[in-house]
């Protein structure tokens, strides 16, 4: 964070101090006391499970000068009357005060994570860069964000998602982006919206509240996002694969699972070999091409970077081969476009390794009256993808289309029952690990890549 004192924090937060502390620019700020560490400053949050201030204890006992608190405590604090609010006005300031720092925000309905990494990739070579962590993304991630910035600081890259209308537009608000980027407006937490126009609403809020002078960065992977409205003086860049894009991929080609192409840009070209798998991570490489560019970084820079990034994120298209065998964990999160483009991804590298094909799905969530139906139309694509096993966890939907003739599907109540299919695998399959964060199936990638590929690794399965 910028240099101040607790009377200048406490008076930005329209709080009151208490004690007399040194804060450190290298302080940082955290709502889980056991990430604490020596000279940080706590969060007293109020949640539904717990109260943050039965932790300030705790806190300090791990090294933390401060705590932002809105009930008064025995250490020093500063006393406000919503903690969250506080924190909020306090990013709002240090946005405000570091006027060299660009700004980029980034929503969508799917691939901000990706797209924030890559950025990342990118933008880090070209001065410091601050992103969000993981996918902290919402009104307590993005000012914390914020507040990890320093004078020195040239870049900072937030994700930003919404749980309902005017989420976005409040986070834009605080954050006054430079850059603001829209990746696609798709089916994800279509159940919590009721339909992909209210959900291109609230996507649109971060192109509506750009300032004159910011850039507006637009996917046309839909016809939702080329049209949301900007204020007069608000640059429009457009990304995807037509040649009227202002930013494109040209000769796409998928080698091993992973997309190689060139980027064009203007007269610009250069290729581009990414190294996270799927082809429809040339998306997000073009998005976070476009933000870069527009931020004054060169083609040939860009594309050294995007060539060179590994994966940062876990648990979204990760790649382990043993023994023969091949995972794919993509148990982060799953909505109807993602599920298809990893099962897109899991049917190539099964046909390049020359084994079969093994998709082990669970729910996908959120996605309201039509989840029946998109559940029903995965297994059509997984089907006429030519998967070799359909394995759906705790949820039977996904089978309802399907000609058991064609796939061989099977049906479990929980991932622990469907880990005994692990003593079929032979060398050359490969295996995808699909559902939203709430299924938890990470567990089951995780033991099928412990137990069956690395214990077993030497052995003939």
């Amino acid at each position: 964070m910028i240099q101040m004192s607790i009377a200048e924090m406490a008076q930005i937060m329209e709080g009151r101090a208490n004690g007399d502390v040194e804060l450190s620019n290298q302080a940082q700020f955290h709502f889980d006391s056991r990430e604490v560490k020596a000279g940080d400053i706590f969060l007293a949050l109020k949640g539904e499970r717990a109260d943050g201030h039965d932790y300030v204890a705790d806190a300090i006992s791990r090294g933390a000068v401060l705590s932002i608190v809105s009930r008064a405590v025995s250490s020093p604090h500063i006393l406000v009357g919503d903690v969250l609010v506080a924190i909020a006005k306090l990013a709002s300031y240090v946005r405000g005060e570091l006027k060299g720092l660009k700004v980029i925000g980034i929503t969508g309905s799917q691939g901000k994570t990706t797209t924030k990494d890559l950025l990342f990739s990118i933008l880090s070579n070209e001065g410091e860069t601050i992103a969000s962590l993981a996918s902290f993304n919402n009104e307590l991630g993005v000012p914390l964000t914020l507040l990890r910035c320093t004078d020195k600081s040239k870049y900072c890259i937030l994700e930003m998602g919404a749980r309902k209308s005017g989420d976005i537009a409040a986070l834009t608000s605080l954050a006054n982006p430079d850059v603001g980027a829209v990746l696609k407006v798709g089916n994800a937490h279509l159940g919590q919206f009721g339909s992909q126009e209210m959900i291109a609403k609230t996507k649109g809020e971060l192109i509506a509240g750009l300032k004159s002078g910011a850039v507006a960065v637009l996917g046309t992977y839909d016809s939702f996002t080329p049209e949301m409205a900007s204020a007069k003086g608000v640059m429009r860049v457009t990304f995807g694969d037509s040649a009227k894009c202002d930013i494109r991929a040209a000769d796409i080609e998928a080698r091993g699972g992973f997309a190689h192409f060139d980027l064009v840009i203007g007269s610009d070209r250069h290729a581009v070999e990414l190294q996270i798998l799927g082809l429809h991570q040339i998306s997000n490489a073009l998005a976070a091409a476009a933000i870069a560019s527009s931020l004054g970084v060169s083609v040939n820079r860009i594309a050294s970077a995007l060539s060179n990034h590994a994966p940062l994120s876990k648990w979204r298209m990760e790649l382990d081969e043993a023994n023969g065998l091949t995972l794919i964990n993509d148990s982060y999160n799953a909505n109807p476009e993602s599920m298809e483009a990893a099962l897109k991804v899991l049917s190539l590298l099964a046909q390049e390794k020359g084994g079969r094909s093994w998709a082990f799905l669970g729910l996908m969530h959120e996605l309201g009256e039509a989840s029946a139906q998109m559940h029903e139309e995965i297994g059509v694509i997984a089907q006429n993808l030519g998967i070799d096993y359909l394995v759906v966890i705790n949820s039977k939907s996904y089978l309802k289309q399907i000609n058991p003739s064609i796939v061989t599907v099977r049906h479990f109540d929980n991932w622990k029952e469907s880990l005994s299919l692990s003593s079929e695998f032979n060398s050359g399959d490969v295996i995808l690990v699909k559902a939203s964060r709430a299924e938890g199936l990470e567990e089951l990638a995780s033991a099928i890549k412990t137990s069956v590929m690395i214990e077993a690794e030497g052995e003939n399965i």
